[in-house]
């Protein structure tokens, strides 16, 4: 009996422990899961209203090619894209493994919905249609402000490098920005020559000075302005080949919306008219054909302004 007794014991001691044992690896599972807890978030306040949005979202729908090109420079995945009049320099996200949310004007809200993004992105030509993309999911303006160019732009990269972890790369870049732009604008005032940035649109031409949709051109850039009074308007001033002549800009900068949107009307062929063959532009082969991707479609992200400060760099 004392040795069935104490095989009984021995046995019920090693119940207890093998017990204590998986209660506690069931307690440290837990505890681990506990720990992990929901995902960081980030508000973000911005020109129509304020978002939540968790940090490194996964899912990213973009309809700022400026935002894009950040977000490919530094590496980050998105998942839709409105993959119509997509810049060249960013063709690679017409791949199908892009979702096509539709285009800048007419964004596709079902394929939009279907992604399930974490994050929207948006800027002036959806600014209208802001609830409907706020209804799928957290959405951010992103739109630049052209009296503020620098001061708006630094803004959306800093928040860009914020939300994804990315802020030392953004430091970094703009730190560089910073010093080429610093450069490019003492160059431009230094040559105290009077630049006219046009857009030309299938056969009319609009004007744009400083504090405009291209107005970094002055504002930031350095170039001065052969008419500092022309209208502040998202089209720009529409103008007659006479003004062009009688302002008699130095530089004449042009910006293509046909060769951007695949119009018929190129610019080149209005431009050099017989008036503005009178102009110092046209005679010291001053007529800049600015990249129509970069500055009517995109503008306003890491690579893009490196690209538009090396062109007007050209005309020094």
């Amino acid at each position: 009996m004392n040795k069935w007794s104490l095989f009984t014991l021995v046995f019920a001691m090693i119940l207890v422990l093998a017990a204590c044992g998986g209660s506690k690896e069931k307690g440290q599972t837990e505890t681990a899961s506990a720990s992990k807890g929901p995902a960081e978030k980030m508000t973000i306040k911005h020109q129509y209203g304020e978002a939540e949005v968790k940090k490194n979202p996964e899912k990213v729908v973009v309809f700022d090619f400026g935002v894009l090109d950040t977000l490919d420079e530094l590496g980050i995945d998105v998942t839709g894209v409105p993959q119509t009049a997509i810049p060249g320099y960013l063709k690679k996200y017409e791949d199908k493994k892009y979702t096509n949310v539709g285009s800048l004007k007419e964004p596709d809200f079902e394929a939009i919905h279907e992604t399930q993004p974490d994050v929207i992105f948006i800027s002036g030509r959806q600014a209208e249609l802001y609830d409907q993309f706020a209804e799928i999911a957290p959405t951010v303006y992103v739109g630049i402000d052209y009296a503020n160019y620098m001061e708006s732009f630094e803004k959306n990269m800093n928040l860009i490098g914020g939300l994804f972890g990315k802020e030392d790369k953004v430091a970094s870049e703009l730190k560089d920005i910073n010093a080429s732009i610093e450069k490019l604008n003492q160059q431009a005032s230094a040559s105290n020559k009077k630049g006219l940035i046009l857009l030309a649109n299938e056969g009319k031409v609009s004007a744009y000075g400083p504090s405009s949709r291209f107005g970094v051109v002055h504002d930031v850039f350095g170039f001065g302005a052969a008419d500092k009074d022309i209208e502040v308007s998202t089209h720009g001033q529409s103008i007659t080949f006479e003004y062009i002549m009688e302002k008699n800009p130095d530089v004449l900068f042009v910006i293509d919306r046909a060769t951007a949107v695949g119009g018929e009307i190129g610019a080149k062929q209005i431009i050099e008219n017989e008036l503005v063959k009178k102009t110092t532009a046209f005679k010291n082969d001053k007529i800049v054909y600015l990249d129509a991707d970069t500055w009517y479609l995109s503008g306003g992200g890491l690579k893009s302004i490196k690209s538009m400060a090396k062109e007007i760099e050209s005309a020094l």
